[in-house]
């Protein structure tokens, strides 16, 4: 298997951190760099130089474990699921949860390797701060492993917990990573595509309020500003619906001509957003495409299909925003209602990976939502000024709109549990499984009844090119 240099440079890095009687590696590298492929190759020299007896691995979602699987069984020549006779097996850290105690015996009895991918999922420096996939790690993963190798496109969480397993240094609690490949070098090096972000705004917006009292916005900074308009009402007005849509079609389309299974993907809000979507894709667009969302009997086989096929169009709700490997996708409209950093990054990563093609291009559309204008302006940054609590006061007061971390994840849990917890902070994207993410509402809606807005004036869009040469 060939390595790419930073590959190579990382898997030496991690080769010397280990001999040096250090045990827990993390590797910072942008989405679509190929970090699987470098884990895999960890894993390998590793086994070669007998340093280990079994390789572990942990990821967010079903299809990206069965991608890690297929990865390192070529890799290592070796089944890799987890039966009689395999070098290892790939699991979700969902299954984490309903592991007993006789599989955790695995670790202390064997030199095992294990392998965390998109580690920010889990957090906790200890167990009073830590979610269920961290507790896990914690309690049985941590002091047991002979070694670990941590993923991450992304270091930080939007709750800003610690990340399991990580080290934080004074006085900026500053995360340390171990090697960092990022995006800035990836594009230079020709090893991700250079991505566009098209903030689109409104010259004119009228808002009328309970008592026809009217006032009239020049942009979507000042709407938000200036009125209670929320941005999901943005998000879920037909006509900016139908201005995004257009402008990604007509740029799938041109991409298309030279590139004929190249591919887009929308990421909605909700279920309902979602189809309505598709709809006007299908419908007002003439675009084949297709939709995945939680409700799906087996959403990953959608996703692989969709993935080696040639469908235009995808759109999801919060299956295919991080790790799931679609090459073909050049095209992504930013519609979830979810405003975080490590959002945008992660969903701006499914447009990064390059493929075979001729035209490379990446293309993100989103709405010019302040922190929206503000993320794309910083993606030059490989970790962000993102501050973290590593101890939280237990005398700490309680308000009324506080949400308590998640403490227990069954793989099992329904909707209407979901509903009954009082979900509302910008970090849930993180405590609750990948598949289930879609369920929550991230941002607390306005009381939209009390007030109409219209979008008058004409659409406008100002492109980020963060990694082109001036020269």
């Amino acid at each position: 298997m060939q390595l790419r240099q930073w590959q190579s440079e990382c898997v030496n890095r991690a080769l010397k951190h280990f001999n040096a009687k250090h045990r827990h590696f993390l590797c910072l590298a942008t989405p679509g760099a190929g970090k699987t492929i470098m884990a895999a190759e960890v894993a390998a020299q590793l086994l070669e130089k007998g340093l280990i007896d079994f390789v572990l691995c942990f990821s967010p979602s079903i299809n990206i474990s069965h991608g890690i699987k297929s990865t390192f069984s070529k890799r290592l020549d070796c089944r890799f699921d987890g039966v009689i006779g395999a070098i290892g097996c790939s699991y979700t850290y969902q299954s984490m949860l309903s592991f007993n105690k006789d599989f955790w015996q695995l670790l202390k009895r064997n030199r095992v390797l294990v392998v965390f991918d998109e580690i920010h999922h889990c957090s906790g420096s200890s167990l009073e701060n830590a979610n269920a996939w961290g507790e896990e790690i914690l309690l049985n993963i941590q002091n047991q492993a002979e070694y670990t190798l941590a993923l991450t496109g992304t270091p930080w969480r939007s709750d800003q917990a610690p990340i399991a397993l990580s080290r934080y240094i004074d006085p900026n609690n500053q995360i340390q990573c171990d090697y960092i490949y990022g995006l800035r070098k990836a594009v230079t090096d020709g090893v991700c595509r250079n991505p566009k972000i098209v903030l689109i705004d409104n010259e004119k917006i009228s808002v009328t309020d309970e008592e026809n009292e009217t006032k009239t916005f020049n942009c979507l900074d000042d709407l938000f500003k200036g009125s209670s308009v929320s941005y999901q009402s943005v998000i879920k007005n037909n006509l900016a619906i139908r201005h995004v849509l257009n402008l990604a079609v007509n740029k799938l389309n041109s991409i298309r001509l030279h590139n004929t299974n190249a591919a887009g993907l929308v990421v909605a809000s909700s279920v309902e957003h979602a189809t309505h979507i598709l709809n006007i894709l299908r419908k007002e667009f003439s675009q084949p495409t297709e939709i995945v969302t939680y409700k799906e009997q087996q959403p990953s086989l959608k996703i692989d299909g969709f993935s080696n096929g040639t469908t235009n169009w995808i759109v999801s709700v919060g299956m295919i925003s991080e790790g799931t490997d679609i090459p073909r996708l050049q095209v992504c409209c930013h519609l979830s209602r979810v405003k975080t950093e490590l959002h945008f990054r992660q969903v701006l990563g499914r447009v990064l990976r390059k493929s075979r093609s001729g035209n490379q291009e990446a293309w993100l559309y989103t709405f010019a939502a302040p922190k929206l204008v503000e993320f794309a302006n910083r993606l030059a940054e490989e970790v962000p000024d993102i501050p973290v609590i590593l101890r939280q006061s237990i005398e700490a007061e309680i308000t009324q709109d506080s949400v308590k971390p998640l403490t227990l994840l069954s793989k099992d849990i329904s909707p209407t549990k979901i509903n009954e917890l009082q979900l509302g902070s910008t970090y849930l994207d993180e405590q609750i499984p990948s598949h289930l993410t879609e369920l929550v509402s991230i941002e607390r809606s306005c009381p939209a009844a009390t007030l109409s807005f219209e979008l008058l004036g004409g659409f406008r869009e100002k492109v980020v090119s963060t990694f082109s040469s001036p020269f």
